[in-house]
This record gives C-alpha cells, sequence and structure tokens, in this order.
C-alpha cells in the first residue's frame, strides 16, 4: 500500500535563476504552487511527484519584468495559467520526469537531496527535499530576446531550477 504526502508550502521554496546581461543573475519565485508525492515506504524509492505553480505568482523583484515574464513574450500566463511537473523515477539522487511550461511538455532530469523522514512536534512525519535542475527556456516557446550592445543576450537561454519541498505524511 502506498503513502500520501502533502506539500507543506508554508515550508518550501520555488527559485529560479538566469543570466542578465550576461554579467549578472536575476532570481524569481513562484509564491503560489501546491503538490503530493505517493511512496512505498519512508526510502520514497521510486517515489512519484506531482507539482503546480500558478504563473501570476511568479516574483522576481520587479512589477514590470513579473508583468512581462506573464505577457505572451514568455509565459502568456492568460492562455497557460501553470505550470506542472511529474516526476515517475526517484532513485535517492536523481528525479527523473516531465515538466510542461507554455502547453510544451519535456523531460528533465533534477538532481535531488532527500533530507530524510522525521516527526515533527505535533504528531505528523516529515519528509524534505532538494531538486535542482535547468532547462532550456527557448525548448517551451518562452523565445523573446533581445541583444546588448555588445551582442550579449538580455535573458539567458538556460535558467536554474532550485526547489525546496517539504511533505507531511497523511
Amino acid at each position: 500500500m502506498s503513502t500520501k504526502w502533502i506539500l507543506d508550502t508554508s515550508h518550501s521554496e520555488v527559485h529560479f535563476k538566469v543570466k542578465h546581461m550576461v554579467i549578472s543573475t536575476v532570481s524569481g519565485d513562484f509564491l503560489d504552487f501546491s503538490g503530493a508525492a505517493e511512496s512505498d515506504d519512508d526510502n520514497f524509492s521510486n517515489a512519484k511527484f506531482e507539482f503546480e505553480a500558478k504563473i501570476d505568482s511568479i516574483h522576481t523583484k520587479s512589477k514590470e519584468r513579473d508583468e512581462h515574464l506573464k505577457n505572451e513574450d514568455f509565459f502568456n500566463a492568460a492562455e497557460f495559467p501553470v505550470l506542472t511537473f511529474k516526476g515517475n523515477d526517484f532513485s535517492g539522487d536523481k528525479l527523473h520526469g516531465e515538466i510542461t511550461i507554455k502547453g510544451v511538455t519535456q523531460p528533465i532530469t533534477l538532481s535531488a537531496d532527500f533530507g530524510g523522514v522525521i516527526n515533527d512536534p505535533f504528531g505528523h512525519q516529515r519528509a524534505g527535499f532538494e531538486f535542482e535542475g535547468e532547462l532550456n527556456r527557448k525548448d517551451f516557446g518562452l523565445n523573446w530576446s533581445a541583444t546588448t550592445e555588445a551582442g550579449g543576450l538580455v535573458v539567458a537561454d538556460k535558467v536554474k531550477l532550485l526547489v525546496n519541498l517539504e511533505f507531511i505524511k497523511q
């Protein structure tokens, strides 16, 4: 019998980083997200993960940039309001799955750091994970581009994902 785990969003974070004008990195977050996992044991061997983030919740510390990311140049939040991830092969240090952004689904492999399972002071079992990976934004139709005077891209194609998730056993 499998065990269901629900994401504790108050103890979880979803970050991304992308090079800006070649010289620096801009970070952002999705503030509204949800997820769940299903495992056969507390080691999460062969666990399945599901996750979604609402595009309208994107936050990069710049309202103007956030609005640009939500429009048709990037995520097109009006037509594609969520991004989703389904992890179907967890080996302990890698999570293989599929990510869907702007209606396009691509395979992705995330490195994983499984923090283990603990009992909290309130009698709940909790499990913690840190996932990290990268993708090419253009693989998902996020094609907007501009170049600097020196010829470098204003926004790099490679996007790093950094996701910290804490689950509560149901």
